[in-house]
Protein backbone atom coordinates (compact mmCIF):
# COMPACT_ATOMS: atom_id res chain seq x y z
CA UNK A 1 0.00 0.00 0.00
CA UNK A 2 2.75 2.11 1.37
CA UNK A 3 3.71 1.81 -2.73
CA UNK A 4 1.09 3.45 -3.72
CA UNK A 5 1.10 6.26 -2.06
CA UNK A 6 4.74 7.16 -3.69
CA UNK A 7 3.00 6.16 -7.33
CA UNK A 8 0.80 9.08 -6.96
CA UNK A 9 3.38 11.47 -5.41
CA UNK A 10 5.29 10.97 -8.80
CA UNK A 11 3.01 13.05 -10.57
CA UNK A 12 3.91 16.19 -8.60
CA UNK A 13 5.27 18.43 -10.58
CA UNK A 14 4.89 22.72 -10.34
CA UNK A 15 6.15 24.60 -13.02
CA UNK A 16 7.47 28.36 -12.86
CA UNK A 17 5.52 29.12 -15.89
CA UNK A 18 6.35 32.92 -16.06
CA UNK A 19 10.29 32.48 -15.89
CA UNK A 20 9.84 31.33 -19.56
CA UNK A 21 8.16 34.61 -20.78
CA UNK A 22 10.72 36.88 -18.56
CA UNK A 23 14.04 34.37 -19.41
CA UNK A 24 15.94 32.68 -21.90
CA UNK A 25 17.32 29.50 -20.21
CA UNK A 26 21.00 29.03 -21.11
CA UNK A 27 21.80 25.89 -19.17
CA UNK A 28 19.55 23.62 -16.80
CA UNK A 29 20.52 21.75 -13.60
CA UNK A 30 18.43 19.32 -11.37
CA UNK A 31 19.42 20.36 -7.29
CA UNK A 32 17.73 18.10 -4.72
CA UNK A 33 16.74 20.03 -1.50
CA UNK A 34 17.18 20.08 2.24
CA UNK A 35 14.15 20.38 3.97
CA UNK A 36 11.68 19.19 6.82
CA UNK A 37 8.95 16.46 7.16
CA UNK A 38 6.22 18.97 6.87
CA UNK A 39 7.63 21.05 4.09
CA UNK A 40 7.54 17.45 1.70
CA UNK A 41 4.19 16.47 2.76
CA UNK A 42 3.07 19.48 1.27
CA UNK A 43 5.34 19.90 -1.62
CA UNK A 44 3.20 15.81 -2.11
CA UNK A 45 -0.01 17.59 -1.85
CA UNK A 46 0.68 20.53 -4.37
CA UNK A 47 0.54 23.38 -2.11
CA UNK A 48 4.40 25.23 -3.85
CA UNK A 49 4.25 28.28 -5.87
CA UNK A 50 7.67 29.25 -7.27
CA UNK A 51 7.02 32.73 -8.67
CA UNK A 52 9.02 35.03 -6.62
CA UNK A 53 11.64 32.34 -6.63
CA UNK A 54 15.22 33.16 -7.36
CA UNK A 55 18.64 31.49 -6.00
CA UNK A 56 21.61 33.01 -4.56
CA UNK A 57 25.10 31.99 -3.55
CA UNK A 58 26.40 32.45 0.56
CA UNK A 59 28.72 30.83 2.40
CA UNK A 60 29.85 28.81 -0.92
CA UNK A 61 26.41 27.24 -1.28
CA UNK A 62 23.58 27.77 -3.03
CA UNK A 63 19.99 28.95 -1.66
CA UNK A 64 16.48 29.59 -3.24
CA UNK A 65 14.37 32.11 -1.53
CA UNK A 66 10.85 33.44 -2.07
CA UNK A 67 9.93 29.79 -2.83
CA UNK A 68 6.60 29.40 -1.25
CA UNK A 69 5.47 25.89 0.42
CA UNK A 70 2.32 25.70 2.43
CA UNK A 71 1.94 24.91 6.01
CA UNK A 72 1.09 21.44 6.42
CA UNK A 73 -2.57 21.12 7.32
CA UNK A 74 -1.99 18.16 10.41
CA UNK A 75 1.43 20.26 10.98
CA UNK A 76 0.46 21.04 13.96
CA UNK A 77 3.32 22.82 16.03
CA UNK A 78 6.14 20.42 14.18
CA UNK A 79 4.88 22.92 11.20
CA UNK A 80 7.48 24.87 8.99
CA UNK A 81 8.51 28.38 8.05
CA UNK A 82 6.29 29.07 4.63
CA UNK A 83 8.97 31.30 3.23
CA UNK A 84 12.16 30.24 4.48
CA UNK A 85 15.39 29.64 2.64
CA UNK A 86 16.00 26.26 1.33
CA UNK A 87 19.21 25.30 0.75
CA UNK A 88 20.04 23.47 -2.78
CA UNK A 89 22.16 20.46 -3.13
CA UNK A 90 24.39 20.25 -6.12
CA UNK A 91 28.15 18.71 -6.53
CA UNK A 92 31.24 20.82 -6.50
CA UNK A 93 31.56 21.21 -10.37
CA UNK A 94 28.08 22.81 -10.89
CA UNK A 95 28.12 24.90 -8.14
CA UNK A 96 31.77 26.48 -9.31
CA UNK A 97 30.36 26.55 -12.70
CA UNK A 98 27.29 27.87 -12.06
CA UNK A 99 29.01 30.38 -9.80
CA UNK A 100 31.39 31.80 -12.98
CA UNK A 101 28.14 32.52 -14.97
CA UNK A 102 26.67 34.23 -12.15
CA UNK A 103 29.80 36.35 -11.75
CA UNK A 104 28.78 37.25 -15.54
CA UNK A 105 25.50 38.76 -14.87
CA UNK A 106 23.54 35.62 -15.59
CA UNK A 107 20.70 34.77 -13.12
CA UNK A 108 19.56 31.32 -11.39
CA UNK A 109 16.00 31.05 -11.00
CA UNK A 110 13.57 28.01 -10.56
CA UNK A 111 11.84 26.40 -13.11
CA UNK A 112 10.44 23.45 -12.34
CA UNK A 113 9.76 21.55 -8.90
CA UNK A 114 9.06 17.53 -8.96
CA UNK A 115 9.21 14.30 -7.47
CA UNK A 116 11.49 11.82 -8.64
CA UNK A 117 10.89 8.11 -8.62
CA UNK A 118 12.68 7.85 -5.62
CA UNK A 119 10.18 10.26 -4.41
CA UNK A 120 12.49 12.65 -3.44
CA UNK A 121 11.50 16.36 -4.29
CA UNK A 122 13.83 17.79 -6.65
CA UNK A 123 14.15 21.33 -7.59
CA UNK A 124 14.92 22.06 -11.88
CA UNK A 125 16.65 25.37 -11.56
CA UNK A 126 18.40 27.23 -15.00
CA UNK A 127 20.61 29.40 -15.81
CA UNK A 128 19.35 32.65 -17.41
CA UNK A 129 19.27 35.93 -19.24
CA UNK A 130 16.85 38.07 -19.08
CA UNK A 131 14.64 38.73 -21.81
CA UNK A 132 14.05 42.52 -23.30
CA UNK A 133 10.91 43.56 -24.43
CA UNK A 134 11.25 43.26 -27.96
CA UNK A 135 12.61 39.74 -27.29
CA UNK A 136 9.10 39.04 -25.02
CA UNK A 137 7.03 40.62 -28.37
CA UNK A 138 8.53 37.76 -30.55
CA UNK A 139 7.90 34.66 -27.88
CA UNK A 140 3.95 35.88 -28.04
CA UNK A 141 4.12 36.08 -31.66
CA UNK A 142 6.18 32.58 -32.00
CA UNK A 143 3.42 31.33 -30.10
CA UNK A 144 0.59 32.47 -31.76
CA UNK A 145 1.82 31.74 -34.96
CA UNK A 146 2.27 27.80 -33.63
CA UNK A 147 -1.04 27.72 -31.89
CA UNK A 148 -2.58 28.57 -35.05
CA UNK A 149 -0.34 26.13 -37.13
CA UNK A 150 -1.88 23.36 -34.51
CA UNK A 151 -5.55 24.89 -35.39
CA UNK A 152 -5.02 24.63 -39.08
CA UNK A 153 -3.86 20.79 -38.96
CA UNK A 154 -7.15 19.77 -36.65
CA UNK A 155 -9.29 21.57 -38.87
Amino acid sequence: MALQGKKAAKNIVIKNKRASFEYTFLDKYTAGMVLTGTEIKSIRAGKVSLQEAYCYFAERALWVKGMHIAAYEQGNIYNHVENRERKLLLNKRELKKLLRNKEKGLTIIPVQLFINERGLAKLQIALSKGKKLHDKRRSIREREAERTMRRDQVQ
